[in-house]
């Protein structure tokens, strides 16, 4: 699979990267300094690019910039991204917003939507497949077919399908509940689903 991943200098992205050349992709990942997504593309042997040069020719598109960027960076991209589904995987801990950033990110962009991996931490991803299971959802099926392809690429659990783009409302508020569980017991939760064939 032909992966790109948007705001991939930064530590998500970055990690997810890593954890996809070493599956076999061939990873793309962008910035909006080109030079910086180059420099770090090559640390870890895949290709870096301008944000708006990165989906040319993906499978899948990862919008891997931080909360506060994700709608902005969405906007820019619409053009570039067009019709190659969009993975969201950004958590607004601090919105007061009733949807999910994935639903509107929908909004902004032509191309299918799905949202997951968010209860994934960077620093955990960095260092190997997490021993946890990863979430995705959205409307989309061959969408979220690619997504929890992804998905099951870098985790070392399951990749679970959770339902319609409309559950991303709760997959997002679980970032803040694993980080609020990472600070009150000073330690690295991820979460494992029981019961399921």
């Amino acid at each position: 699979m032909r992966v790109a991943i948007v705001g991939g200098t930064g530590d998500f992205g970055l990690a997810l990267a890593r954890r996809l050349v070493e599956a076999g992709d061939d990873v793309v990942i962008g910035s909006r300094d080109a030079e910086r997504a180059r420099e770090k593309a090559q640390e870890i042997a895949c290709t870096g690019a301008h944000n708006q040069e990165a989906p040319v020719g993906a499978d899948l598109v990862v919008l891997a910039t931080k909360a506060n960027a994700a709608l902005e960076t969405a906007a820019a991209l619409a053009g570039s991204i067009g019709e190659t589904p969009l993975l969201s995987v950004a958590s607004d801990l601090r919105s007061k917003e009733t949807r999910s950033i994935a639903e509107r990110v929908q909004e902004l962009v032509p191309a299918p939507v799905v949202a997951g991996l968010h209860s994934l931490a960077a620093g955990k991803l960095a260092h190997g497949r997490p021993d946890e299971d990863a979430f995705v959802c959205g409307d989309d099926a061959d969408a979220k077919a690619l997504a929890l392809e992804l998905a099951a690429k870098v985790v070392a659990g399951r990749a679970l399908d959770a339902g319609p783009l409309a559950s991303a409302r709760a997959l997002e508020g679980l970032t803040g509940v694993i980080v609020s569980l990472n600070k009150r017991y000073k330690g690295h939760a991820g979460i494992r689903v029981t019961g399921l064939p």
